[in-house]
């Protein structure tokens, strides 16, 4: 066993000498595969409490403990809880874009890292990730949905069980970047079903994967569906997440 890791330090030696690890968002030389450079790294706006109990925004000012924002408080959203990693902005965005467009991959584990962090609450006890479905176009032209690929490496890290397939998207909807929140709403609105013959869903706890929240109607409309199908809860993970009024 000390020879086969003395060996994989070596390799390892080697490869960084020939393709030394690359800050995941400017491309520095960094230390480690799969990670930003201190630099970035200062830049990325990552979430942390204290943050609304229920949608995850952050608060400027401590409330207490379970306090929350006055959004959920007027119109309660259809999940339990949400949290992200990021603040979706222009430092982050570039990261999202490769992975969501650009077949850049490399930085999945240490997105999956960084969520279960940013989720242990949720994670705790959850007893299935699904991810945010793409219309079979849409998958066809990308050849992967991002959210599934997040989903499989947080499960590979938790040891949560993934259904990749539970949920479909059943049909193709408009791309909703230049939609405000209503219009995102209509958009999604009937977009979701379970799979057929889908079963197993009875009292689970789910917690539904994506790469970026925007209003949260996708997510809303996901749960909607999930809970019909008869899930006790549904939580919500993002990678990222746009924050009203910035």
């Amino acid at each position: 066993m000390r020879l086969a890791a003395a060996a994989g330090r070596v390799g390892r030696l080697l490869l960084d000498a020939v393709l030394p690890p690359l800050c995941l968002k400017c491309h520095a030389v960094v230390a480690e595969p799969g990670t930003l450079c201190p630099a970035c790294w200062q830049r990325i706006g990552f979430l942390a409490p204290p943050w609304c109990a229920c949608c995850g925004r952050p608060f400027e000012v401590d409330p207490g403990p379970g306090a929350c924002c006055g959004a959920c408080l007027t119109h309660p959203p259809g999940f339990d809880r949400a949290r992200a990693v990021l603040r979706y902005d222009d430092e982050s965005r570039s990261l999202l874009l490769r992975l969501k467009h650009g077949d850049r991959l490399e930085g999945v584990g240490a997105y999956a890292h960084w969520m279960a962090r940013a989720g242990a609450e949720l994670l705790d006890g959850a007893d299935l990730l699904v991810p945010v479905p793409l219309h079979r176009w849409r998958l066809a032209l990308r050849r992967y949905n991002q959210a599934a690929v997040l989903a499989l490496a947080l499960g590979r890290r938790s040891g949560i069980a993934v259904a990749p397939d539970l949920l479909r998207r059943a049909r193709s909807t408009p791309s909703q970047g230049h939609l405000g929140p209503e219009a995102r709403r209509r958009n999604v609105a009937g977009a979701f079903t379970l799979a057929r013959g889908a079963t197993g869903l009875t009292g689970r706890r789910v917690v539904l994967i994506d790469d970026v929240m925007t209003t949260g109607a996708t997510a809303e409309e996901c749960a909607r569906v999930l809970r019909r199908g008869g899930a006790a809860s549904v939580a919500v993970l993002t990678l990222a997440r746009a924050l009203r009024g910035e």
